[in-house]
Protein backbone atom coordinates (compact mmCIF):
# COMPACT_ATOMS: atom_id res chain seq x y z
CA UNK A 1 0.00 0.00 0.00
CA UNK A 2 1.74 3.00 -1.36
CA UNK A 3 1.14 6.74 1.44
CA UNK A 4 -1.86 7.92 -0.90
CA UNK A 5 -3.61 4.62 -0.60
CA UNK A 6 -3.31 4.78 2.96
CA UNK A 7 -3.99 8.44 3.36
CA UNK A 8 -7.37 7.99 1.30
CA UNK A 9 -8.08 4.72 3.69
CA UNK A 10 -7.91 7.13 6.71
CA UNK A 11 -9.74 10.20 5.32
CA UNK A 12 -12.35 8.63 2.70
CA UNK A 13 -15.61 8.02 4.54
CA UNK A 14 -15.36 4.02 5.51
CA UNK A 15 -19.16 3.70 3.68
CA UNK A 16 -17.58 4.82 0.60
CA UNK A 17 -14.28 2.96 0.90
CA UNK A 18 -16.39 -0.12 1.24
CA UNK A 19 -19.17 0.65 -1.54
CA UNK A 20 -15.79 1.73 -4.23
CA UNK A 21 -13.68 -1.46 -2.87
CA UNK A 22 -17.31 -3.73 -4.64
CA UNK A 23 -16.91 -1.43 -8.11
CA UNK A 24 -15.61 -4.65 -9.62
CA UNK A 25 -18.84 -6.96 -8.37
CA UNK A 26 -21.06 -4.11 -9.54
CA UNK A 27 -19.77 -4.25 -12.54
CA UNK A 28 -19.62 -7.71 -13.19
CA UNK A 29 -23.35 -7.93 -11.95
CA UNK A 30 -24.17 -5.45 -14.61
CA UNK A 31 -22.74 -7.37 -17.08
CA UNK A 32 -24.51 -10.37 -16.33
CA UNK A 33 -27.84 -8.70 -16.13
CA UNK A 34 -27.32 -7.58 -19.93
CA UNK A 35 -25.91 -10.65 -20.74
CA UNK A 36 -29.29 -12.27 -18.94
CA UNK A 37 -31.59 -9.76 -20.69
CA UNK A 38 -29.68 -10.85 -23.86
CA UNK A 39 -30.69 -14.35 -23.47
CA UNK A 40 -34.39 -13.41 -22.74
CA UNK A 41 -34.39 -13.04 -26.13
CA UNK A 42 -34.17 -16.57 -26.81
CA UNK A 43 -38.09 -17.36 -26.11
CA UNK A 44 -39.63 -14.83 -28.64
CA UNK A 45 -37.08 -15.77 -30.97
CA UNK A 46 -37.44 -19.02 -31.03
CA UNK A 47 -41.72 -18.91 -31.28
CA UNK A 48 -40.73 -16.39 -34.11
CA UNK A 49 -38.62 -19.02 -35.96
CA UNK A 50 -41.06 -21.66 -35.11
CA UNK A 51 -44.18 -19.59 -36.51
CA UNK A 52 -42.31 -18.51 -39.98
CA UNK A 53 -40.08 -21.26 -40.82
CA UNK A 54 -40.63 -24.38 -39.33
CA UNK A 55 -44.44 -24.86 -39.25
CA UNK A 56 -44.25 -23.09 -43.06
CA UNK A 57 -41.40 -25.32 -44.20
CA UNK A 58 -42.34 -28.68 -41.84
CA UNK A 59 -38.46 -29.51 -41.52
CA UNK A 60 -37.54 -31.47 -38.60
CA UNK A 61 -34.02 -30.72 -38.88
CA UNK A 62 -34.44 -26.95 -38.77
CA UNK A 63 -36.68 -27.60 -35.59
CA UNK A 64 -34.58 -29.60 -34.23
CA UNK A 65 -31.76 -27.54 -34.53
CA UNK A 66 -33.46 -24.27 -32.92
CA UNK A 67 -34.84 -26.42 -30.07
CA UNK A 68 -31.03 -27.33 -29.35
CA UNK A 69 -29.82 -23.99 -29.64
CA UNK A 70 -32.86 -22.39 -27.66
CA UNK A 71 -32.16 -25.07 -24.95
CA UNK A 72 -28.36 -24.22 -24.50
CA UNK A 73 -29.21 -20.48 -24.52
CA UNK A 74 -31.51 -21.11 -21.74
CA UNK A 75 -29.39 -23.10 -19.97
CA UNK A 76 -26.80 -20.62 -20.19
CA UNK A 77 -29.57 -18.35 -18.63
CA UNK A 78 -30.30 -20.06 -15.79
CA UNK A 79 -26.43 -20.16 -14.88
CA UNK A 80 -26.02 -16.66 -15.86
CA UNK A 81 -29.05 -16.33 -13.10
CA UNK A 82 -26.91 -18.45 -10.47
CA UNK A 83 -23.93 -16.82 -10.89
CA UNK A 84 -25.83 -13.29 -10.63
CA UNK A 85 -27.33 -14.30 -7.58
CA UNK A 86 -24.14 -15.51 -5.84
CA UNK A 87 -22.48 -12.26 -7.03
CA UNK A 88 -25.13 -10.70 -5.08
CA UNK A 89 -24.82 -12.72 -1.71
CA UNK A 90 -20.63 -12.79 -1.54
CA UNK A 91 -21.27 -8.43 -2.00
CA UNK A 92 -23.67 -8.84 0.93
CA UNK A 93 -21.41 -11.43 3.25
CA UNK A 94 -18.37 -9.27 2.70
CA UNK A 95 -20.32 -5.30 3.52
CA UNK A 96 -21.31 -7.15 6.21
CA UNK A 97 -17.70 -8.45 7.41
CA UNK A 98 -16.57 -5.18 6.67
CA UNK A 99 -18.98 -2.54 8.24
CA UNK A 100 -20.71 -4.74 10.92
CA UNK A 101 -17.68 -4.41 13.59
CA UNK A 102 -17.27 -0.39 13.08
CA UNK A 103 -21.49 -0.15 13.34
CA UNK A 104 -21.72 -1.90 16.25
CA UNK A 105 -18.68 -0.23 17.93
CA UNK A 106 -19.84 2.90 17.10
CA UNK A 107 -23.26 2.35 18.44
CA UNK A 108 -21.29 1.67 21.86
CA UNK A 109 -19.83 4.79 21.62
CA UNK A 110 -23.11 6.56 20.32
CA UNK A 111 -24.17 5.33 24.02
CA UNK A 112 -21.81 6.45 25.83
CA UNK A 113 -21.96 9.89 24.77
CA UNK A 114 -25.20 10.12 25.40
CA UNK A 115 -24.91 8.65 28.18
CA UNK A 116 -26.79 5.80 27.78
CA UNK A 117 -29.55 4.22 25.58
CA UNK A 118 -27.44 2.61 23.57
CA UNK A 119 -29.00 0.61 20.27
CA UNK A 120 -28.09 -1.90 17.93
CA UNK A 121 -30.54 -0.30 15.00
CA UNK A 122 -27.15 0.38 13.16
CA UNK A 123 -27.04 -3.74 12.99
CA UNK A 124 -30.79 -4.07 12.04
CA UNK A 125 -30.19 -1.31 9.27
CA UNK A 126 -27.37 -3.41 7.67
CA UNK A 127 -29.54 -6.54 7.90
CA UNK A 128 -32.75 -4.96 6.03
CA UNK A 129 -29.88 -3.33 3.46
CA UNK A 130 -28.36 -6.55 2.78
CA UNK A 131 -31.57 -9.04 2.93
CA UNK A 132 -32.57 -6.55 -0.06
CA UNK A 133 -29.49 -6.61 -2.02
CA UNK A 134 -29.31 -10.48 -1.80
CA UNK A 135 -33.13 -10.85 -2.24
CA UNK A 136 -35.53 -11.37 -5.18
CA UNK A 137 -36.62 -7.61 -4.74
CA UNK A 138 -33.68 -6.01 -5.89
CA UNK A 139 -33.32 -7.86 -9.55
CA UNK A 140 -36.23 -5.85 -11.04
CA UNK A 141 -34.39 -2.32 -10.80
CA UNK A 142 -31.35 -4.61 -12.11
CA UNK A 143 -33.79 -5.77 -15.36
CA UNK A 144 -35.55 -2.67 -15.35
CA UNK A 145 -32.74 -0.58 -17.46
CA UNK A 146 -32.70 -2.73 -20.16
CA UNK A 147 -36.12 -2.17 -21.18
CA UNK A 148 -35.33 -0.62 -23.71
CA UNK A 149 -33.22 -3.14 -25.48
CA UNK A 150 -36.59 -4.98 -26.54
CA UNK A 151 -38.32 -2.33 -27.21
CA UNK A 152 -35.97 -1.66 -29.79
CA UNK A 153 -36.39 -5.48 -31.26
CA UNK A 154 -40.37 -4.42 -31.18
CA UNK A 155 -39.61 -1.75 -33.56
CA UNK A 156 -37.55 -4.07 -35.96
CA UNK A 157 -40.98 -6.08 -35.67
CA UNK A 158 -43.36 -2.99 -36.80
CA UNK A 159 -42.65 0.66 -35.86
CA UNK A 160 -46.43 0.65 -34.63
CA UNK A 161 -46.07 -2.18 -32.28
CA UNK A 162 -42.68 -0.49 -31.27
CA UNK A 163 -44.71 2.76 -30.37
CA UNK A 164 -47.17 1.43 -28.35
CA UNK A 165 -44.94 -0.49 -26.32
CA UNK A 166 -42.86 3.37 -25.79
CA UNK A 167 -46.31 4.42 -24.92
CA UNK A 168 -46.84 0.80 -22.62
CA UNK A 169 -44.00 1.44 -20.77
CA UNK A 170 -44.09 5.62 -20.47
CA UNK A 171 -47.46 4.67 -18.28
CA UNK A 172 -45.52 2.03 -16.33
CA UNK A 173 -42.66 4.35 -15.23
CA UNK A 174 -45.55 6.98 -14.57
CA UNK A 175 -47.06 4.50 -12.17
CA UNK A 176 -43.12 3.46 -10.71
CA UNK A 177 -42.87 7.93 -10.10
CA UNK A 178 -46.48 8.14 -8.71
CA UNK A 179 -46.00 5.01 -6.38
CA UNK A 180 -42.63 6.57 -4.89
CA UNK A 181 -44.60 9.95 -4.36
CA UNK A 182 -47.51 8.46 -2.76
CA UNK A 183 -45.77 6.02 -0.29
CA UNK A 184 -42.20 7.65 0.22
CA UNK A 185 -43.09 10.13 3.24
CA UNK A 186 -45.10 7.24 4.29
CA UNK A 187 -43.05 4.46 4.38
CA UNK A 188 -40.54 6.61 5.99
CA UNK A 189 -42.45 7.65 8.93
CA UNK A 190 -43.30 4.06 9.31
CA UNK A 191 -39.76 2.68 9.36
CA UNK A 192 -39.00 5.42 12.32
CA UNK A 193 -42.38 4.58 14.41
CA UNK A 194 -40.91 0.67 13.78
CA UNK A 195 -37.94 1.79 15.06
CA UNK A 196 -39.33 3.60 18.68
CA UNK A 197 -41.54 0.67 19.31
CA UNK A 198 -38.86 -2.03 18.93
CA UNK A 199 -36.63 0.22 21.53
CA UNK A 200 -39.58 0.37 23.63
CA UNK A 201 -39.87 -3.21 23.23
CA UNK A 202 -36.48 -3.93 24.28
CA UNK A 203 -36.29 -1.57 26.97
CA UNK A 204 -39.48 -3.42 28.74
CA UNK A 205 -37.75 -6.88 27.61
CA UNK A 206 -34.32 -5.56 29.81
CA UNK A 207 -36.54 -4.49 32.95
CA UNK A 208 -38.16 -7.50 33.05
CA UNK A 209 -37.81 -8.67 36.79
CA UNK A 210 -39.06 -4.72 37.81
CA UNK A 211 -42.29 -5.04 35.46
CA UNK A 212 -43.54 -7.99 36.73
CA UNK A 213 -42.98 -7.11 40.21
CA UNK A 214 -44.37 -4.18 40.25
CA UNK A 215 -47.42 -5.05 38.39
CA UNK A 216 -46.26 -2.58 35.26
CA UNK A 217 -47.07 -4.86 32.21
CA UNK A 218 -50.46 -3.59 31.62
CA UNK A 219 -49.31 -0.33 31.24
CA UNK A 220 -46.18 -0.76 29.17
CA UNK A 221 -47.95 -3.26 26.90
CA UNK A 222 -50.74 0.02 26.35
CA UNK A 223 -48.31 2.81 25.65
CA UNK A 224 -46.49 -0.21 23.44
CA UNK A 225 -49.72 -0.72 21.36
CA UNK A 226 -49.92 3.04 21.14
CA UNK A 227 -46.81 3.38 19.33
CA UNK A 228 -47.22 0.08 17.45
CA UNK A 229 -50.59 1.17 16.03
CA UNK A 230 -49.13 4.32 14.39
CA UNK A 231 -46.64 2.31 12.54
CA UNK A 232 -49.10 -0.25 11.70
CA UNK A 233 -51.42 2.55 10.10
CA UNK A 234 -48.66 4.38 8.33
CA UNK A 235 -47.86 0.91 6.90
CA UNK A 236 -51.38 0.14 6.52
CA UNK A 237 -51.89 3.44 4.05
CA UNK A 238 -48.61 2.89 2.25
CA UNK A 239 -49.70 -0.91 1.34
CA UNK A 240 -53.06 0.51 0.23
CA UNK A 241 -51.70 2.97 -1.82
CA UNK A 242 -48.92 0.57 -3.25
CA UNK A 243 -51.13 -2.10 -3.92
CA UNK A 244 -53.63 0.16 -5.81
CA UNK A 245 -50.97 1.45 -7.65
CA UNK A 246 -49.80 -2.21 -8.47
CA UNK A 247 -53.29 -3.15 -9.67
CA UNK A 248 -53.49 -0.53 -11.83
CA UNK A 249 -50.35 -1.54 -13.56
CA UNK A 250 -50.82 -4.93 -13.62
CA UNK A 251 -54.38 -4.21 -15.77
CA UNK A 252 -52.42 -1.43 -17.69
CA UNK A 253 -50.18 -4.71 -18.86
CA UNK A 254 -52.47 -6.38 -19.92
CA UNK A 255 -54.00 -4.40 -21.74
CA UNK A 256 -51.33 -3.48 -23.99
CA UNK A 257 -50.58 -6.95 -24.56
CA UNK A 258 -54.23 -7.13 -25.42
CA UNK A 259 -54.13 -4.05 -27.84
CA UNK A 260 -50.10 -5.56 -28.80
CA UNK A 261 -51.86 -8.98 -29.97
CA UNK A 262 -54.66 -6.94 -31.51
CA UNK A 263 -52.79 -4.89 -33.55
CA UNK A 264 -50.78 -7.06 -34.43
CA UNK A 265 -53.40 -9.21 -35.62
CA UNK A 266 -54.11 -6.32 -38.00
CA UNK A 267 -51.18 -5.99 -39.32
CA UNK A 268 -50.77 -9.43 -40.15
CA UNK A 269 -54.29 -9.53 -42.11
CA UNK A 270 -52.59 -6.25 -43.83
CA UNK A 271 -49.73 -8.57 -44.92
CA UNK A 272 -47.02 -6.45 -43.01
CA UNK A 273 -45.99 -8.33 -40.60
CA UNK A 274 -45.99 -12.59 -39.94
CA UNK A 275 -47.79 -14.65 -37.39
CA UNK A 276 -44.76 -15.33 -35.51
CA UNK A 277 -43.95 -11.58 -35.40
CA UNK A 278 -47.40 -10.81 -33.42
CA UNK A 279 -46.48 -13.99 -30.99
CA UNK A 280 -42.73 -12.68 -30.83
CA UNK A 281 -43.51 -8.98 -29.83
CA UNK A 282 -46.39 -9.82 -27.59
CA UNK A 283 -43.71 -12.02 -25.43
CA UNK A 284 -41.38 -9.18 -25.97
CA UNK A 285 -43.98 -6.52 -24.60
CA UNK A 286 -44.43 -8.56 -21.71
CA UNK A 287 -40.78 -9.58 -21.14
CA UNK A 288 -39.93 -5.60 -21.34
CA UNK A 289 -42.73 -4.33 -19.33
CA UNK A 290 -42.44 -6.96 -16.05
CA UNK A 291 -39.58 -5.61 -14.52
CA UNK A 292 -41.08 -2.21 -14.18
CA UNK A 293 -44.29 -3.78 -12.58
CA UNK A 294 -42.56 -5.98 -10.16
CA UNK A 295 -40.36 -2.82 -9.19
CA UNK A 296 -43.42 -1.21 -8.43
CA UNK A 297 -44.17 -4.63 -6.29
CA UNK A 298 -41.21 -4.30 -4.44
CA UNK A 299 -41.13 -0.55 -3.80
CA UNK A 300 -41.90 -0.81 -0.19
CA UNK A 301 -38.99 -3.30 0.13
CA UNK A 302 -36.90 -0.75 -1.85
CA UNK A 303 -37.93 2.08 0.17
CA UNK A 304 -36.96 0.47 3.89
CA UNK A 305 -33.53 -0.71 1.94
CA UNK A 306 -32.84 2.94 0.81
CA UNK A 307 -33.82 4.35 4.60
CA UNK A 308 -31.43 1.89 6.14
CA UNK A 309 -28.42 2.67 3.78
CA UNK A 310 -29.00 6.70 4.65
CA UNK A 311 -29.09 5.69 8.41
CA UNK A 312 -25.78 3.24 7.95
CA UNK A 313 -24.15 6.56 5.93
CA UNK A 314 -25.03 9.03 8.60
CA UNK A 315 -23.75 7.22 11.36
CA UNK A 316 -20.59 5.80 9.71
CA UNK A 317 -19.67 9.25 8.51
CA UNK A 318 -20.21 10.49 11.95
CA UNK A 319 -17.77 8.50 13.17
CA UNK A 320 -14.03 10.31 13.38
CA UNK A 321 -11.61 9.58 10.74
CA UNK A 322 -9.43 6.21 11.81
CA UNK A 323 -6.06 7.00 13.35
CA UNK A 324 -3.05 5.27 13.46
CA UNK A 325 -2.17 5.51 16.79
CA UNK A 326 1.40 4.48 18.32
CA UNK A 327 1.44 2.75 21.63
CA UNK A 328 2.29 4.52 24.74
CA UNK A 329 4.80 3.39 27.36
CA UNK A 330 3.48 1.83 30.60
CA UNK A 331 2.37 4.38 32.86
CA UNK A 332 3.61 4.71 36.52
CA UNK A 333 0.04 5.89 37.28
CA UNK A 334 0.11 9.50 37.97
CA UNK A 335 -3.26 11.33 37.40
CA UNK A 336 -3.85 14.71 36.44
CA UNK A 337 -7.69 16.39 36.21
CA UNK A 338 -7.37 20.26 35.46
CA UNK A 339 -10.20 22.25 34.48
CA UNK A 340 -12.65 19.27 33.35
CA UNK A 341 -15.99 20.31 32.33
CA UNK A 342 -18.13 17.81 30.37
CA UNK A 343 -22.63 18.04 29.18
CA UNK A 344 -23.73 15.09 27.50
CA UNK A 345 -25.53 15.92 23.81
CA UNK A 346 -29.33 18.08 24.33
CA UNK A 347 -28.39 18.99 27.97
CA UNK A 348 -28.81 22.81 28.70
CA UNK A 349 -26.70 22.71 32.07
CA UNK A 350 -23.19 20.70 32.64
CA UNK A 351 -22.90 18.05 34.75
CA UNK A 352 -19.35 18.46 35.91
CA UNK A 353 -17.69 21.62 35.51
CA UNK A 354 -14.44 22.89 36.88
CA UNK A 355 -12.82 19.76 38.70
CA UNK A 356 -9.42 19.70 39.17
CA UNK A 357 -7.19 17.26 41.12
CA UNK A 358 -3.88 15.41 41.35
CA UNK A 359 -3.07 11.86 42.41
CA UNK A 360 0.63 10.32 42.59
CA UNK A 361 1.26 7.39 41.62
CA UNK A 362 0.02 4.60 43.75
CA UNK A 363 -2.10 6.87 45.45
CA UNK A 364 -6.20 6.33 46.40
CA UNK A 365 -8.94 8.71 45.93
CA UNK A 366 -12.54 8.37 47.26
CA UNK A 367 -15.08 9.99 45.60
CA UNK A 368 -18.29 10.36 47.54
CA UNK A 369 -21.24 12.81 47.17
CA UNK A 370 -25.19 12.88 46.65
CA UNK A 371 -27.30 11.45 44.10
CA UNK A 372 -26.79 12.21 40.47
CA UNK A 373 -23.91 15.16 41.34
CA UNK A 374 -22.32 13.35 38.25
CA UNK A 375 -20.10 10.98 39.88
CA UNK A 376 -20.25 8.16 37.05
CA UNK A 377 -19.80 10.52 34.66
CA UNK A 378 -16.43 11.55 35.80
CA UNK A 379 -15.44 7.86 36.38
CA UNK A 380 -16.70 7.58 32.48
CA UNK A 381 -13.77 10.64 31.70
CA UNK A 382 -11.22 9.07 34.09
CA UNK A 383 -10.89 6.00 31.81
CA UNK A 384 -11.43 8.19 28.68
CA UNK A 385 -15.03 6.67 27.60
CA UNK A 386 -16.25 9.91 27.21
CA UNK A 387 -14.57 13.55 25.53
CA UNK A 388 -14.80 16.40 27.68
CA UNK A 389 -16.22 19.37 26.64
CA UNK A 390 -13.44 21.32 28.21
CA UNK A 391 -10.38 20.53 30.38
CA UNK A 392 -8.45 17.41 30.29
CA UNK A 393 -7.72 14.21 32.42
CA UNK A 394 -4.25 12.95 31.25
CA UNK A 395 -2.61 9.23 32.58
CA UNK A 396 1.12 10.73 33.08
CA UNK A 397 1.01 13.41 30.59
CA UNK A 398 -0.99 11.60 28.28
CA UNK A 399 -4.78 12.64 27.41
CA UNK A 400 -7.13 9.69 28.10
CA UNK A 401 -9.78 10.77 25.24
CA UNK A 402 -6.84 10.42 22.96
CA UNK A 403 -5.27 7.23 24.37
CA UNK A 404 -6.11 4.58 21.88
CA UNK A 405 -8.99 2.28 23.83
CA UNK A 406 -7.02 -0.74 23.11
CA UNK A 407 -3.75 0.52 23.63
CA UNK A 408 -5.14 2.04 26.97
CA UNK A 409 -7.30 -0.58 28.28
CA UNK A 410 -3.77 -2.54 29.23
CA UNK A 411 -2.97 -0.24 31.47
CA UNK A 412 -6.62 0.48 33.33
CA UNK A 413 -8.80 -1.48 35.44
CA UNK A 414 -12.76 -0.21 35.55
CA UNK A 415 -15.54 -1.59 37.26
CA UNK A 416 -18.36 -0.02 36.28
CA UNK A 417 -22.02 1.01 38.73
CA UNK A 418 -24.10 -1.21 36.17
CA UNK A 419 -22.41 -4.89 36.15
CA UNK A 420 -22.81 -6.47 32.61
CA UNK A 421 -21.31 -9.84 31.67
CA UNK A 422 -21.05 -11.55 28.22
CA UNK A 423 -22.58 -14.45 26.80
CA UNK A 424 -19.46 -16.61 27.11
CA UNK A 425 -17.58 -18.73 30.01
CA UNK A 426 -15.97 -17.66 33.32
CA UNK A 427 -12.56 -17.43 31.93
CA UNK A 428 -13.59 -15.63 28.05
CA UNK A 429 -15.02 -12.66 30.58
CA UNK A 430 -12.44 -12.48 33.36
CA UNK A 431 -9.55 -12.05 30.42
CA UNK A 432 -11.90 -9.49 28.74
CA UNK A 433 -13.45 -11.76 25.65
CA UNK A 434 -10.16 -13.02 24.79
CA UNK A 435 -8.35 -16.20 24.92
CA UNK A 436 -6.68 -14.89 27.91
CA UNK A 437 -3.30 -16.54 29.41
CA UNK A 438 -4.29 -18.72 31.94
CA UNK A 439 -1.87 -17.56 34.84
CA UNK A 440 -3.40 -14.52 34.65
CA UNK A 441 -6.92 -15.35 35.09
CA UNK A 442 -5.81 -16.92 37.63
CA UNK A 443 -4.26 -14.38 39.51
CA UNK A 444 -6.82 -12.27 38.92
CA UNK A 445 -9.65 -14.36 40.29
CA UNK A 446 -7.54 -15.38 43.30
CA UNK A 447 -6.80 -11.75 44.29
CA UNK A 448 -10.80 -11.00 43.53
CA UNK A 449 -11.55 -13.88 45.99
CA UNK A 450 -13.60 -15.60 43.55
CA UNK A 451 -11.42 -18.44 42.69
CA UNK A 452 -12.96 -21.02 45.41
CA UNK A 453 -16.06 -19.98 44.56
CA UNK A 454 -15.62 -20.58 40.35
CA UNK A 455 -14.05 -23.96 40.79
CA UNK A 456 -17.42 -24.88 42.39
CA UNK A 457 -19.44 -23.88 38.77
CA UNK A 458 -20.54 -27.05 37.33
CA UNK A 459 -17.15 -26.66 34.59
CA UNK A 460 -15.10 -24.58 37.07
CA UNK A 461 -13.81 -21.56 34.31
CA UNK A 462 -15.15 -23.02 31.46
CA UNK A 463 -18.60 -22.95 32.64
CA UNK A 464 -21.13 -20.69 30.13
CA UNK A 465 -22.39 -17.73 32.43
CA UNK A 466 -25.51 -17.28 29.77
CA UNK A 467 -26.75 -13.97 28.18
CA UNK A 468 -25.65 -10.79 30.86
CA UNK A 469 -24.30 -13.90 33.45
CA UNK A 470 -27.70 -15.29 34.05
CA UNK A 471 -26.87 -18.46 35.59
CA UNK A 472 -24.76 -15.96 38.02
CA UNK A 473 -26.21 -14.49 41.27
CA UNK A 474 -25.35 -10.50 41.80
CA UNK A 475 -22.66 -10.98 44.02
CA UNK A 476 -21.15 -13.57 41.72
CA UNK A 477 -21.25 -11.65 38.82
CA UNK A 478 -19.59 -8.26 40.65
CA UNK A 479 -16.61 -10.76 42.10
CA UNK A 480 -16.51 -11.75 38.30
CA UNK A 481 -16.14 -8.26 37.23
CA UNK A 482 -13.91 -7.38 39.77
CA UNK A 483 -11.67 -10.10 38.64
CA UNK A 484 -12.06 -8.51 35.14
CA UNK A 485 -11.00 -5.37 35.93
CA UNK A 486 -7.70 -6.85 37.97
CA UNK A 487 -6.86 -9.44 34.99
CA UNK A 488 -3.21 -7.89 33.78
CA UNK A 489 -1.33 -5.37 34.90
CA UNK A 490 -3.12 -2.43 35.39
CA UNK A 491 -1.33 0.81 36.93
CA UNK A 492 -4.68 2.74 37.00
CA UNK A 493 -7.94 1.27 38.69
CA UNK A 494 -11.74 3.13 38.62
CA UNK A 495 -14.21 1.21 40.62
CA UNK A 496 -17.86 2.95 40.86
CA UNK A 497 -19.67 1.36 44.22
CA UNK A 498 -17.63 -2.04 43.45
CA UNK A 499 -19.68 -3.35 46.82
CA UNK A 500 -22.95 -2.27 45.85
CA UNK A 501 -23.82 -5.70 45.80
CA UNK A 502 -21.60 -7.79 47.42
CA UNK A 503 -21.96 -9.69 50.69
CA UNK A 504 -19.59 -9.69 53.97
CA UNK A 505 -17.11 -11.89 52.29
CA UNK A 506 -17.26 -10.47 49.02
CA UNK A 507 -16.55 -7.09 50.49
CA UNK A 508 -13.75 -8.57 52.51
CA UNK A 509 -11.82 -10.10 49.20
CA UNK A 510 -13.12 -6.85 47.69
CA UNK A 511 -11.05 -4.77 50.69
CA UNK A 512 -8.05 -7.20 50.03
CA UNK A 513 -7.76 -6.66 46.56
CA UNK A 514 -7.58 -2.94 46.95
CA UNK A 515 -5.35 -3.02 49.70
CA UNK A 516 -2.77 -5.29 48.05
CA UNK A 517 -3.07 -2.85 44.55
CA UNK A 518 -2.16 0.05 47.04
CA UNK A 519 0.77 -1.76 48.60
CA UNK A 520 1.57 -2.68 44.67
CA UNK A 521 1.54 0.87 43.91
CA UNK A 522 -1.39 1.33 41.80
CA UNK A 523 -2.94 4.45 41.25
CA UNK A 524 -6.93 4.08 42.49
CA UNK A 525 -10.37 6.27 42.24
CA UNK A 526 -13.48 4.60 44.33
CA UNK A 527 -16.57 6.17 44.51
CA UNK A 528 -17.87 5.05 48.02
CA UNK A 529 -21.19 3.66 49.18
CA UNK A 530 -20.42 1.80 52.09
CA UNK A 531 -18.46 3.98 54.52
CA UNK A 532 -16.14 1.44 55.48
CA UNK A 533 -14.22 1.61 51.93
CA UNK A 534 -12.86 4.62 53.02
CA UNK A 535 -10.47 2.90 54.95
CA UNK A 536 -7.60 2.41 51.81
CA UNK A 537 -7.81 6.03 50.42
CA UNK A 538 -5.56 8.29 50.77
CA UNK A 539 -7.67 11.47 49.79
CA UNK A 540 -11.36 12.38 49.44
CA UNK A 541 -13.09 14.42 46.65
CA UNK A 542 -17.07 15.42 47.72
CA UNK A 543 -18.92 16.29 44.75
CA UNK A 544 -21.86 18.46 44.83
CA UNK A 545 -23.97 19.74 41.97
CA UNK A 546 -21.41 18.79 39.11
CA UNK A 547 -18.68 20.83 41.31
CA UNK A 548 -15.96 19.85 43.74
CA UNK A 549 -17.05 20.95 47.10
CA UNK A 550 -14.08 19.83 49.15
CA UNK A 551 -10.59 17.90 47.83
CA UNK A 552 -7.83 16.85 50.52
CA UNK A 553 -6.35 13.77 52.78
CA UNK A 554 -9.29 11.50 53.95
CA UNK A 555 -8.95 12.43 57.30
CA UNK A 556 -9.01 16.22 56.95
CA UNK A 557 -11.91 16.24 54.56
CA UNK A 558 -13.81 13.45 56.69
CA UNK A 559 -13.15 15.99 59.88
CA UNK A 560 -14.40 18.64 58.03
CA UNK A 561 -17.59 17.11 56.76
CA UNK A 562 -18.05 15.60 60.12
CA UNK A 563 -17.91 19.20 62.24
CA UNK A 564 -20.08 21.83 62.47
CA UNK A 565 -18.43 24.41 60.77
CA UNK A 566 -18.91 23.18 57.31
CA UNK A 567 -20.42 25.96 54.99
CA UNK A 568 -24.06 24.81 53.47
CA UNK A 569 -26.75 22.07 54.93
CA UNK A 570 -25.14 19.97 57.67
CA UNK A 571 -23.66 16.61 55.71
CA UNK A 572 -22.40 13.22 57.42
CA UNK A 573 -20.45 10.95 55.88
CA UNK A 574 -22.79 8.24 56.31
CA UNK A 575 -24.89 10.38 54.14
CA UNK A 576 -22.22 11.35 51.83
CA UNK A 577 -21.01 8.00 50.84
CA UNK A 578 -24.84 5.94 50.74
CA UNK A 579 -24.99 8.26 48.25
CA UNK A 580 -24.54 7.26 44.57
Amino acid sequence: MTAGDSEARLTKPLLTRTLGACRDGFWAVGLFSLALNLLMLTLPLYMLQIFDRVLTSHSVETLTVLSIAAGGAILTLAALEAVRGQIMVRISGWLDRQLGGDILGDSVLAGLARGGGASVQGLRDLLTFRSFITGPSVFPFLDAPWTPLFIAVIFLFHPLLGWISIAGAALLFSLALINEMMTRNLLMLSGGASIKSLRMAEAAVRNADAIEAMGMMPNLVRRWRIENAEMLDLQARASGRSGAITAISKFCRLCLQISMLGVGAWLVIQNEMTPGAMIAGSILLGRALAPVEQAIGAWKSAISARAAYQRIKHQLNAMPPATEAMSLPTPSGELTVKDLAFVYPGASEPVLRGINFKLEPGEVLGLIGPTAVGKSTLARLLVGNLTPRAGHVRLDAADVALWDAVDLGRHLGYMPQDIELFAGTVRENIARMGEGDSDQVFAAAKAAGVHDIILRLPKAYETEIGEGGAVLSGGQRQRIALARALYGEPRFMVFDEPNASLDHDGEAALLDAIAARKAEGITMVIIAHRPNILRHVDKLLVLRDGTMQMFGDRDEVMAKLAGPATPGPAVTIEAETSAR
